[in-house]
């Protein structure tokens, strides 16, 4: 799973939720963007709950919390660094299942993915890694 999306590939990111390295990035840009903690402080990984739980879910409640402190988004940008799976085939339709997450237009949304040229645990395909930067607007002020 990569943005909400399965993606097939012949490995997989192993965590204590579903491991999907995208949404949780998101997860914290959203709720570090309204001064809210983060994923771990929202879904600690002490509790039984969050094993195996699903980060479309986690998200979903994360921006809930978002809104309810009078934020909405304006546009995310998100960067996967892997060096396998190629995402070019799955970027349209995992922007259009993080829109829908958060309840926004799918142009709202940008999806890079990087290489890191067979460098690293990530170019040696041992890890993947996502970062997102959020752009959120207050609408109590």
């Amino acid at each position: 799973m990569l943005g909400g999306v399965e993606i097939p590939h012949d490995a997989h990111a192993v965590g204590h939720s579903d491991a999907d390295v995208l949404l949780h990035a998101v997860t914290d840009a959203v709720l570090g963007a309204a001064g809210l903690g983060d994923i771990g402080q929202m879904f600690p990984d002490t509790d039984p709950a969050n094993r195996g739980r699903d980060s479309a879910e986690m998200l979903t409640a994360a921006y809930a919390r978002v809104g309810q402190a009078g934020w909405r988004l304006i546009n995310l940008d998100c960067t996967v660094f892997a060096e396998s799976p190629k995402l070019g085939p799955h970027r349209d339709a995992i922007c259009r299942r993080i829109a829908g997450l958060l309840d926004t237009p799918p142009d709202r949304i940008n999806l890079k993915a990087k290489t890191a040229e067979a460098l690293g645990p990530i170019g040696q395909k041992e890890a993947i890694a996502a970062e997102c930067i959020v752009l959120l607007e207050n609408e109590t002020n």
